[in-house]
């Protein structure tokens, strides 16, 4: 009589443990490095055979780059070179346009007045003028003096000196009103605009005129000379042109 049990190609244990190691992932870890001629394996230096950087050495380490690596062959460098030249001399240029000094002129315009004064030994009087004044600099200028030196022949009947005068805008041009005080102490000269007798009592003035202006961290002086009729003998309000000289 044969008994029916249980199955006898039950695999050894020893086999079944062989199986389960080929299935299970190796758990080796892989060496990064290069062969050598003796097919021996040499660690990386940088990484030591773990494949990446470790933490906090990135600011340490220098990459390679390949000799034929584009990043080492920049395009259009002649053409930057070109634009960054055009432009630093359009900017030179520029600069030389609106920086360049130019002409500050100093010009009379007429006599407004004439005030006359008769003392027993002179003869004073106000001598009222306007001189225009013009700024061809792209910047602002500062008037520090104006000197007015008034001479009858040769010789000098009156002076005045202005200082802190306003300062004259960018190319614009201003006109400004100056009294000049006369003395006239020549004896000729006194009778000569005292007397009643004589008509017309024209007298011609010489005036000298100085400025001292300051810009572009640079002072300069600007003359001009100038010849006036005035009427020595009476009062004069209406203004009259005079002439200048260069």
């Amino acid at each position: 009589m044969v008994t029916l049990g249980q199955s006898s190609t039950k695999e050894p244990e020893g086999l079944l443990d062989k199986h389960m190691e080929k299935r299970r992932p190796s758990q080796t870890p892989v060496y990064y490095g290069s062969i050598n001629g003796d097919h021996l394996r040499d660690t990386c230096p940088t990484c030591r055979g773990i494949g990446r950087i470790p933490r906090g050495e990135q600011d340490q380490l220098v990459a390679v780059i390949p000799c034929s690596d584009k990043r080492l062959k920049p395009t259009h460098t002649k053409l930057y070179v070109f634009i960054s030249m055009v432009v630093c001399l359009l900017l030179c240029c520029l600069i030389l346009f609106f920086l360049f000094p130019r002409s500050i002129t100093l010009s009379p315009v007429s006599v407004q007045s004439v005030m006359v004064y008769f003392t027993p030994n002179t003869v004073d009087m106000q001598v009222t003028n306007t001189v225009n004044i013009s700024n061809a600099n792209f910047v602002t200028v500062q008037i520090l003096e104006f000197d007015v030196q008034v001479l009858v022949f040769h010789t000098v009947v009156g002076k005045i000196k202005i200082t802190n005068m306003t300062s004259l805008k960018s190319c614009s041009q201003k006109v400004y009103t100056i009294e000049a005080p006369v003395s006239i102490e020549d004896s000729d000269l006194n009778f000569f605009c005292k007397s009643p007798s004589i008509k017309i009592h024209t007298l011609y003035l010489h005036l000298q005129m100085t400025m001292n202006v300051s810009y572009l961290a640079h002072s300069e002086q600007v003359s001009a000379d100038t010849f006036e009729y005035i009427d020595c003998g009476a009062n004069t309000t209406i203004p009259h042109p005079i002439v200048g000289l260069q």
